[in-house]
């Protein structure tokens, strides 16, 4: 009797071992089966997840605008004084609802594309319509001399800006700063140029790309990065590394993203390749997330970040690179001095700053980040966040530009184009992904747990029935 009991406590703990191992097995096994599912779905051809995903978002994505109002614009057309500016905002519009067009796939393992640009506005999530008049920079009169640089030239174009009745600063509506406008000192110039200009001016009709990314099939670790931007994998904007085109457009990354890793995509708008790092984990929609932030090296001085060299093109401004913040991305914008910052000057040099009034730069409203789904890569969440500036230089041959002190950089707007899983995609996705995960994993925990218990129960037990029986 002793023997059987015995002997049905060493199966209990032999049986619950064996429980505690299977559950530990499972773990690199299922890891497996989660690689293999997710390596299917996770390539970009028609009729996986990541097609789906890839072709058309999966939520709305809004760009909300922000235009800073000079607040007093008399003092800074007679005497030059620093411009005190207040945001108005958010001007809402529905961007990216197109999907992707000319899409062909090639033999070498990419797939190529156009991204459609339409932009529509929204009322109702908006201060005001696009009507509201705005106090802001005149776009034609402060670029012209950075475009024409030899002093005759510009005493013509002083001429024409006068018989114009243009100055530094105009009122224009909301509509026309972003989209563009039939420009009265433009209009009077006899070359032969386009007198419409805005700051996205030409947009809604218009294109980005060609796009030519991998698919996937031939290396998962390669999926969404882009193999070349309009035929090139240089942008001839930059010197060395940093004129490559590098990672993915954002919208999603290879699979099972780590959080050490540094996610390196490429936008368009800024005319660069940029990067994000790991900040914390979120849980949007019942989806846990990392999310990754644009830090502030990205923008640091070459002085404080020796990779950055070769963002600095402009002496002046950059007082020979030691100053941060700002980007110059003139020669992606045919020579009109644009210059890129994080919304509110953020992260940027403190005479950046204060060169204009008005400006309360913070990370909770400004950064950049990326909420990416660690096992597919796919970007569920994300708020894309610039500044669009202009470069204001003083000049004695253009009346309207004498009164300026000093070169500085003049902000127009900023931007925050975002977006999060909408709601059907997520069921989707937690049925289809984290589900799937996650339930392998309870199953493996369950395991391991009640296998340990088991074991220790069973083993305890024995030992007691074994110490009664010696005495």
């Amino acid at each position: 009797m002793t023997c059987n009991r015995s002997c049905g406590l060493l199966t209990g703990a032999v049986i619950g071992a064996v429980l505690a191992i299977f559950g530990g097995v499972l773990i690199p096994v299922g890891d497996n089966l989660i690689n293999r599912a997710i390596k299917k779905d996770a390539v970009i051809s028609n009729g996986t997840i990541a097609y789906d995903n890839w072709l058309v978002p999966g939520s709305s994505v809004y760009r909300q605008f922000w235009i800073f109002n000079v607040e007093n614009p008399s003092d800074v057309l007679n005497f030059g004084a620093r411009p005190k500016l207040e945001q108005r905002g958010p001007y809402t519009y529905r961007v990216r609802y197109l999907p992707k067009e000319n899409i062909t796939e090639n033999p070498n393992g990419t797939i190529s594309y156009m991204l459609p640009n339409a932009a529509r506005f929204e009322p109702d999530m908006s201060v005001g319509t696009e009507n509201d008049t705005i106090t802001c920079l005149n776009l034609a009169v402060v670029a012209a001399p950075a475009l024409y640089k030899n002093n005759f030239i510009q005493l013509l174009l002083n001429t024409w800006i006068k018989s114009s009745k243009s100055n530094m600063l105009q009122n224009r509506t909301v509509k026309e700063i972003l989209w563009g406008y039939k420009d009265p000192f433009l209009n009077k110039v006899p070359f032969p140029l386009d007198p419409v200009l805005g700051v996205f001016y030409p947009y809604n009709g218009t294109s980005d790309g060609l796009y030519r990314v991998y698919t996937g099939k031939e290396d998962i670790s390669k999926t969404a990065i882009i193999e070349s931007y309009k035929n090139k994998r240089n942008l001839s904007y930059w010197e060395g590394y940093c004129d490559l085109v590098n990672g993915t457009d954002g919208a999603s990354f290879p699979p099972f993203v780590k959080k050490n890793q540094v996610l390196r995509f490429f936008s368009s708008d800024i005319c660069r390749s940029i990067y994000g790092v790991y900040q914390t984990s979120k849980t949007v929609k019942g989806i846990p997330l990392y999310r990754f932030t644009v830090p502030r090296e990205a923008f640091a001085s070459p002085i404080d970040v020796g990779d950055n060299y070769c963002f600095c093109t402009d002496q002046v401004i950059s007082q020979n690179c030691t100053l941060a913040g700002v980007l110059d991305i003139s020669s992606c914008k045919a020579g009109r001095p644009v210059y890129i910052s994080l919304p509110h000057f953020l992260h940027a040099s403190e005479s950046i700053l204060h060169d204009v009034e008005g400006l309360s730069p913070n990370e909770e409203e400004h950064e950049t980040f990326l909420d990416v789904e660690p096992t597919t890569g796919f970007t569920l969440q994300f708020a894309k966040r610039l500044q669009v500036n202009l470069l204001v230089t003083p000049s004695s041959k253009i009346e309207a530009l004498s009164k300026v002190q000093k070169p500085y950089v003049f902000p127009i707007l900023w931007l925050n184009e975002s977006a999060v899983i909408g709601d059907e995609k997520a069921e989707m996705f937690r049925n289809k992904v984290t589900g799937r995960v996650q339930l392998l994993g309870v199953v493996q925990m369950v395991l391991i747990i009640a296998g340990s218990v088991l074991f220790l129960a069973f083993m305890g037990s024995y030992f007691i029935c074994r110490s009664k029986k010696l005495k």
